[in-house]
């Protein structure tokens, strides 16, 4: 898992008039909204006992422990210590990180990590939010797999004929290979674009709309940006779009959260809604049962655990790319955390440390580039 990336926290809607709970990269944070309706992301632990804010309730734009009434604002910053007095003056020390926070295509991302702004990677673009003519559906799945595993999945070209014999490919013909992928590649992203053979479509009434009743071809683009979101375009006819964005938020290192945003130029009524919907869920099931059974759970951290064919190019790239983020000393150290479970309370570190410090929680350990030199030689 890496800091320094976005991450979804919770859809917009669900956070409302109290404080929630959300755990992400193996930690506790707390969201909230002040007066204004702006939405703060900050660590759970209160740094007076240990309290969890979460379990606290909302005053004056600021979250109450539950504990001893300690209040942190939105930035963090402790306001008030009831047991010192209505003007007493706030410890340098009672502070707790605050994350960034950003509300966009229906979500809260927070910034998880101590970049500036000016450093930070972006939120993977959704282009046709709120175009017309799109409709955009929202779901959740809650999946116990490695986040890797899942952007990887969505990667590889060569599962669909397997996994998915009803949307995209059959398995019959044996002469069936997967042509060399041209990739498409940025600081931040790898993709590609193909022409699929296609069965007839599942549903009537998408067959009617597109006119095709029979085998075809479907053109279909996939990608990851990020270490933690992934795109997936699926146009069976030139004229119908699907285009999905995929939001994940390590939970741990084994289970992820997963929040698709999934918009179409057809059928755009919200009486089609659970119809596209269902299709999504029967799809992400499919992926699930095979993800869930893969060995050993964690991705290798080396290509050499693991036999690679051309078809996996998209993937050996992304790999690429995260080793590239953890010679930055991005990765977490995992290891380190769950020697310490239940001794140490950690905190990933915020922007707010590089400008001040007397902070209590220890920062999450990372995993130093030099450690990850000696990986990459074994």
């Amino acid at each position: 898992m890496f800091i320094n990336f976005w991450y979804p926290a919770e859809e917009s809607k669900n956070l409302k008039d109290a404080p929630m709970h959300v755990r992400m990269l193996g930690q506790d944070f707390v969201l909230f909204r002040d007066s204004s309706g702006t939405a703060h992301c900050l660590s759970n632990v209160c740094v007076h006992r240990g309290g969890s804010l979460a379990h606290g309730k909302l005053k004056d734009d600021c979250i109450e422990c539950p504990y001893h009434g300690w209040q942190f604002d939105g930035e963090g910053v402790c306001q008030r210590i009831p047991s010192m007095g209505p003007d007493a003056k706030m410890p340098n020390r009672a502070k707790i990180d605050s994350y960034p926070t950003v509300e966009k295509y229906g979500l809260i991302f927070a910034f998880l990590g101590d970049l500036p702004e000016q450093e930070r990677p972006p939120i993977m673009e959704i282009k046709e939010w709120g175009e017309e003519g799109w409709r955009a559906t929202h779901q959740r799945f809650d999946w116990a797999f490695d986040y890797k595993r899942s952007i990887e999945n969505g990667l590889d070209m060569a599962h669909n004929e397997f996994v998915h014999t009803t949307h995209i490919f059959t398995a019959g013909d044996d002469n069936y290979e997967i042509p060399e992928l041209e990739l498409v590649e940025s600081e931040w992203v790898t993709g590609f674009y193909n022409k699929v053979p296609a069965p007839s479509l599942p549903d009537e009434k998408m067959r009617k709309i597109s006119g095709r009743d029979g085998v075809g071809t479907a053109e279909v683009g996939t990608g990851h940006h990020g270490c933690a979101s992934l795109w997936t375009f699926i146009h069976p006819t030139p004229e119908m779009k699907i285009h999905q964005y995929a939001f994940e938020a390590p939970v741990d290192e084994s289970s992820t959260r997963i929040y698709l945003v999934n918009l179409r130029n057809f059928m755009a009524d919200a009486e089609n809604d659970k119809r596209m919907m269902e299709r999504n869920t029967f799809v992400a099931l499919q992926d699930r049962d095979v993800l869930s059974e893969l060995r050993p759970v964690l991705t290798p951290r080396t290509n050499t655990k693991e036999v690679f064919v051309p078809a996996d190019k998209p993937i050996s790239r992304y790999r690429d790319l995260i080793k590239k983020w953890q010679m930055r000393g991005w990765r977490i150290d995992s290891d380190e955390v769950t020697r310490n479970q239940g001794r140490v309370a950690y905190a990933v570190p915020s922007p707010a440390r590089r400008q001040s410090k007397g902070w209590t929680l220890d920062p999450i350990p990372l995993i130093a580039p030099a450690q990850e030199q000696q990986v990459a030689a074994e």
